[in-house]
């Protein structure tokens, strides 16, 4: 019954039911590979989206604004995509199709957002390549819920998390690479450095290359198969799972919908007649949106109309499971922490370890090139810490690891304030860490608590945890930076480290208990 690497697609198993078997390694490699091309497209852009937008014309204060591309598009594209692939079967397959179309799309933006003739076009460069990434991510996190089993769901996990820092490690290095075979690492005023423009363009075509591997070696099951390996689990959370969620009445979406009009609107008119950063806009225009997609959910339902895929959306998200709902609040604080690091770090270090501001100078440069090694390292040590966390955790289980990684990862965020530059590299070490856990752990609690046939969908507005948290630092992060911090871009890390230890706490009120070993041991 194992996922097969031939072109044949594994049949519904008949007559009785069975669980979902245990796949041969090789075929939980192959589903990741594609993996490892995702992560260089947004470790470039994660290290270097900064320095693209300061060099073309880009103030410290406003780079969390020119940032938001990323979140609002994952916001709209998450979810969306979640609900369409859950609903997709062809003869390619029910995830594949969207890997290939975020792929192609994803390689252009990469080569044009480094040759963008202006800060403009630029930011809504990174808008299409966000874009682009998430069309491909999403399917590929509920990749691994459908095809493995509660027993080696975790181990998937982990061997994207692996993927993922190997291709971390490589888009943040290609920079220095690309420099060493003698493109040029500095340039003129409001030009970006071949150095720059050459790993774009080696990225986009690994990128492709990783994605389309995975698309050809990997197959899935279908629908009907996947269904009938549920209903053959009879673990504590998968019958949770089979339950039918009740759906709240139109007055629990309606009184929800005119709260948030009312915050969006308030926030709105902030900015328009207050002394409101014009950034908060953004924020408050996704409040408003959000309010009239419940009040359209309520006028829905009131009317028995036909759910759609809004109405799906608006239903799965009043719906989720409780273990949901409390991890994505973990998830919030590890996403608020790294969003800033991206953000914030080249300035931090430019600015606090090199004395300088100046995208032209040589300090700047080599203090650029300081935080690609910080991305470097940390996604090097966590290609090879993914493999040890199926270990750690089945010594002291799934949640007490994680939030050890989480306190070690907030204590090394800080320490990128109070370490020299020589000790980058430990501070790495331990963001590596939390890194590798926070893009494993997760996943692995999640799908345990998800039905089959809404992978896809829960799984995109999980991610709405990792987005909103952007959404939260690039409207607010600003006026902070301005107002409390006096400027200082490195006390943003500080901020993010302590967010990051907040979610070790949290991590207490999720209630998981790992369903009983009752897989099966056939391949």
């Amino acid at each position: 019954m194992a996922l097969s690497n031939t072109h044949e697609i594994a049949p519904a198993p008949s007559g009785l039911l069975q669980l979902k078997p245990n796949l041969p390694i090789l075929s939980i490699i192959n589903m990741a590979v594609g993996f490892f091309g995702l992560q260089i497209g947004f470790a470039l852009q994660n290290a270097n989206a900064s320095r693209i937008f300061s060099t073309l014309g880009s103030n410290t204060d406003t780079l969390a604004l020119y940032w938001l591309a990323g979140p609002v598009t994952g916001l709209i594209m998450q979810p969306i995509v979640g609900y369409l692939s859950d609903q997709t079967w062809t003869r390619f397959g029910r995830r594949r199709p969207y890997f290939l179309l975020g792929a192609l799309l994803a390689s252009f933006a990469l080569i044009f957002m480094p040759n963008s003739p202006a800060l403009w076009i630029a930011a809504s460069s990174l808008w299409i390549l966000d874009a682009s990434l998430n069309i491909s991510m999403e399917p590929f996190r509920a990749f691994v819920g459908d095809n493995l089993n509660t027993k080696q769901r975790t181990l998937g996990y982990a061997i994207q998390g692996f993927f993922i820092g190997a291709g971390g490690y490589v888009g943040s290095k290609l920079p220095e690479w690309a420099t060493a075979l003698g493109a040029a690492n500095t340039a003129d005023a409001n030009i970006v450095p071949d150095s720059v423009k050459l790993a774009f363009l080696l990225g986009a075509a690994i990128l492709f290359a990783s994605v389309l591997y995975t698309v050809v070696t990997s197959k899935e099951y279908d629908p009907d198969t996947l269904h009938a390996f549920e209903a053959a689990d009879n673990s504590a959370l998968a019958h949770a799972r089979r339950e039918t969620p009740t759906v709240p009445p139109a007055a629990w979406f309606s009184s929800r919908g005119l709260i948030a009009l009312f915050i969006g609107g308030g926030l709105l008119a902030l900015v328009a007649f207050g002394s409101a950063e014009k950034q908060l806009a953004v924020f408050a225009v996704m409040v408003v949106v959000l309010g009239l997609l419940l009040v359209y959910n309520a006028w829905r339902l009131k009317g028995a109309r036909a759910a759609g895929m809004i109405g799906s959306l608006m239903d799965d998200l009043a719906t989720m499971p409780l273990l949901m709902k409390r991890l994505a609040l973990v998830q919030f604080t590890s996403w608020f922490a790294f969003f800033t690091l991206w953000v914030y770090l080249n300035s931090a270090v430019t600015s606090h370890h090199f004395g300088t501001t100046d995208p032209t100078s040589e300090a700047f440069g080599v203090g650029s090139l300081a935080v690609n090694n910080i991305f470097a390292i940390y996604s090097l040590v966590a290609w090879g810490f993914s493999l040890l966390i199926p270990i750690g955790t089945r010594g002291i289980g799934l949640k007490p690891f994680y939030a050890l990684s989480l306190l070690i990862g907030g204590f090394s965020f800080i320490s990128i304030w109070l370490f020299p530059p020589s000790l980058f590299w430990l501070s790495a070490v331990g963001i590596g860490v939390v890194w590798a856990c926070i893009l494993t752990l997760p996943y692995a609690l999640l799908a345990d608590a998800l039905p089959a046939g809404r992978m896809g969908t829960y799984m995109g507005i999980f991610n709405y945890f990792i987005v909103i948290p952007q959404l939260v630092v690039g409207t607010i992060m600003g006026s902070v930076l301005t107002g409390l911090l006096g400027g200082q871009t490195v006390l943003t890390l500080v901020i993010a480290g302590g967010v990051m230890m907040s979610g070790a706490v949290l991590l207490i009120f999720v209630p998981y208990e790992k369903p009983l070993d009752t897989i099966s041991k056939a391949d």
